[in-house]
């Protein structure tokens, strides 16, 4: 697997079906405070106490935002694990697996994978040859691809004489920065700044990069406004764009964090494309999936000013109750970095039978 980050390389290698990413379950929150945390948990053989804390030390050294350490080791039947009361996040080891709970990754627990594999990510000699099939989902309605659309002809909405929406067809369309509309329509949108770099992998081919893709990034305004189709920037296209995978497999987009509208936890939407040249509409993809944040990062980005409504529609759902992740996320979630001062860096490893 490529190494862009333990916490990218946890969801990567979380379980690939629902049933066992949905096999352990969350015991009461009283219990998991302080050395309660793992006891009740089915009995499994302690890793061996150099290589936890070779892991946990190295997340504590790399990702002190989510495991800010330090932290002592603990105990709790067979584990050895470490708790971050500033976060709520748990990191710990057992029977030579790794698991992580918290908010996160929500409130369920989840074994990540083998000791050794993060032992080798920490020592850097970690091999690139395990990566996952990142889940099918839907467009939803606001794809703006040439598969649904309104009747209307706005300008800028590039809109067909059937009423079909097809940003892909847009002069401009394929661009890194996504903030303002292309295509002879004028406006930004407004928000926090993010960087977002998606990795796209060959699952058929022991995760090799997959270059000269193209990947077809689009998601709400922080109002939860989707452009070319919502009341108000009908006659926008921001906050879409296409661009093609560079020799590292990788697509990078500037955009902003996107708002949290009420029913959906905070997401973005993308589609996979072989090329540039086939990225012209939605009979061309080969790949429609989703991605997500984590809540902590969420409810931090919006603190800021313009990212009020978000906040209390993010407190109105949750990962579990949404209809898109509640059977499973860990290869969606995003690795997320950064402030509301200096924007944030936004990672994901997409995986995919090329």
């Amino acid at each position: 697997m490529h190494d862009h980050g333990l916490i990218h390389d946890l969801a990567v290698m979380t379980q690939q079906t629902a049933d066992r990413r949905r096999a352990l379950r969350w015991l009461s929150a009283g219990s998991l405070a302080g050395a309660g945390l793992l006891q009740g948990w089915p009995a499994l053989a302690q890793a061996v106490a150099s290589d936890a804390d070779t892991v946990l030390n190295y997340a504590e050294s790399a990702y002190a935002a989510w495991f800010p350490g330090p932290q002592a080791n603990r105990t709790g039947g067979t584990f050895t694990y470490r708790y971050y009361p500033t976060t709520g996040n748990y990191l710990g080891v057992s029977n030579g697996r790794v698991y992580v709970l918290g908010p996160l990754f929500g409130a369920t627990p989840i074994d990540v994978g083998a000791v050794a594999t993060f032992v080798a990510i920490a020592n850097g000699t970690a091999n690139a040859s395990t990566c996952s099939i990142i889940p099918e989902e839907t467009a939803g309605p606001y794809p703006a691809d040439g598969s649904n659309g309104l009747n209307s002809g706005r300008p800028g909405s590039n809109t067909s004489s059937t009423g079909t929406i097809n940003a892909l067809s847009l002069s401009g369309i394929v661009r890194s920065d996504i903030r303002s509309s292309v295509g002879g329509a004028v406006g930004t949108a407004a928000g926090i700044p993010m960087t977002v770099k998606l990795n796209l992998v060959n699952t058929s081919a022991s995760c090799a990069s997959l270059s000269g893709f193209a990947i077809y990034l689009w998601h709400c305004t922080r109002d939860g406004l989707y452009s070319m189709y919502s009341t108000g920037v009908t006659d926008q296209n921001f906050l879409r764009g296409v661009q093609p995978t560079d020799s590292t497999g990788t697509a990078t987009f500037t955009t902003i964090f996107p708002g949290c509208y009420d029913g959906r936890v905070p997401h973005m939407h993308f589609e996979i494309f072989r090329s540039v040249s086939t990225a012209t509409s939605a009979s061309g993809k080969i790949k429609t999936s989703q991605l997500t944040f984590p809540t902590s990062i969420c409810q931090q980005a919006y603190a800021s000013d313009g990212y009020s409504t978000s906040l209390t529609n993010l407190g109105r759902v949750s990962l579990a109750s949404d209809n898109i992740f509640n059977d499973g996320y860990s290869l969606q979630m995003a690795n997320v970095t950064g402030d509301n001062t200096n924007g944030y860096i936004t990672t994901l490893q997409i995986g995919v039978a090329a």
